[in-house]
C-alpha cells in the first residue's frame, strides 16, 4: 500500500515555536511604574518623617500634625503623653474599633450609610461632641461663660462618639471607592450593629482613661497609625479618580498600589503640616505648640 508524502513541519512556524499572541507580551508598565512611584514616596516619606530615633517620637510627630496636644487636655500614661489629645485620642482610636466592630459583625464589604432609623442617634453623638468642643473652647477664653466644668474624660468620651460616626461613615464610603462588587447594605442596619459600636468605644474609653502603663505603646502607635490611615484613605480615593480605577476592584491585589500611594501621601502631607506648624510657632510665635 502506497503511502503519501509524510507531512513536512517547519519549525519556525511550529505550534511549539509560534510566536506568542501580543497580549503575551504585554506586561502591565503602568503597575510597575506604580511600584517605582510608590517606592520613590516611601523613601521620601521616610527622609521626613524618621529623623526621630523612637516610635513614641514619631508617633508624636503624627499626632503633630492634627492636633494641639494641649497637655492638660491629654491623658498621661506611664509619664508620657499620648500623641493625642483627649478628644482626638477618642475620636482615631474608636473608629479604629467601630471599623473592627463592623468588620466582625459582617459589615466590612457594605456600601451603604447606615439605615436611616439610626442617622438621629449618629445626630446625637455628633451633638454632644460639638457641644463639648465647644464649651471646652470657650474654657479658654478668660471670663466665657461655660455650661459646666470642662474635664477631659467627657472629652474622650464625646470624641470616641465622633470616631464611631467616622467608622459607620468610611467604611461604606471606602467599599464604593474600592470595590466592583460591593455588598449593598446598609454599614450599620440593627441595633445589634449599633451596640457593637457603642461596645467597641466603651473599650477604648476604659483603656485610654485606666492610664495603664503597658498600654502607652499600643495606645500611641494605634492612634498615630490610624491619623496616617485616615488622611491615606481620603488620599487613595484621589488616586482611583484619577487613574479611573473607583469602583472597579475584583481583588485586593487591585487596590494595593493606590492604597499605598495614599498612604505614602499622607505621610508626606502630615510631615509637611508638622513643619510648617514648627516654623509657624518658631518664626511667629503663633499659639500652636
Amino acid at each position: 500500500m502506497r503511502s503519501g508524502p509524510k507531512p513536512t513541519y517547519n519549525a519556525a512556524v511550529s505550534p511549539a515555536n509560534a510566536a506568542p499572541p501580543p497580549e503575551a507580551h504585554r506586561q502591565p508598565p503602568r503597575r510597575q511604574h506604580c511600584w517605582w512611584i510608590v517606592a520613590g514616596l516611601l523613601a521620601l516619606a521616610a527622609l521626613l518623617l524618621l529623623g526621630s530615633p523612637g516610635l513614641l517620637d514619631l508617633s508624636d510627630r503624627a499626632g503633630y500634625a492634627v492636633c494641639h496636644r494641649i497637655p492638660e487636655r491629654s491623658f498621661v500614661i506611664a509619664g508620657r503623653q499620648l500623641p493625642l489629645c483627649a478628644r482626638c485620642s477618642g475620636a482615631y482610636l474608636a473608629a479604629l474599633a467601630g471599623m473592627i466592630a463592623l468588620g466582625l459583625r459582617g459589615r466590612g464589604r457594605a456600601a451603604a450609610l447606615p439605615a436611616p432609623r439610626f442617622w438621629p442617634v449618629f445626630g446625637l453623638f455628633m451633638l454632644a461632641w460639638a457641644v463639648d468642643g465647644t464649651n471646652s473652647f470657650l474654657s479658654l477664653i478668660p471670663g466665657a461663660p461655660l455650661l459646666y466644668e470642662p474635664h477631659n474624660l467627657l472629652r474622650l468620651v464625646t470624641g470616641a462618639l465622633e470616631g464611631l460616626v467616622l467608622a459607620a461613615c468610611v467604611v461604606p464610603v471606602l467599599n464604593l471607592s474600592l470595590w466592583g462588587n460591593p455588598e449593598w447594605r446598609p454599614s450599620v442596619a440593627s441595633w445589634r450593629d449599633l451596640a457593637s459600636l457603642v461596645a467597641a468605644a466603651a473599650v477604648v474609653v476604659a483603656l485610654v482613661a485606666s492610664a495603664w502603663p503597658p498600654l502607652l505603646y499600643p495606645l500611641a502607635l494605634l492612634s498615630a497609625a490610624m491619623v496616617v490611615f485616615l488622611v491615606g484613605i481620603v488620599n487613595s480615593m484621589v488616586v482611583l479618580i484619577v487613574l479611573r480605577r473607583d469602583g472597579r476592584a475584583r481583588v485586593w491585589r487591585e487596590v494595593v498600589v493606590p492604597l499605598l500611594l495614599g498612604l505614602a501621601l499622607a505621610l508626606i502631607e502630615l510631615a509637611a503640616i508638622g513643619l510648617a506648624r514648627a516654623f509657624a510657632v518658631e518664626r511667629w510665635g503663633l499659639p500652636l505648640g
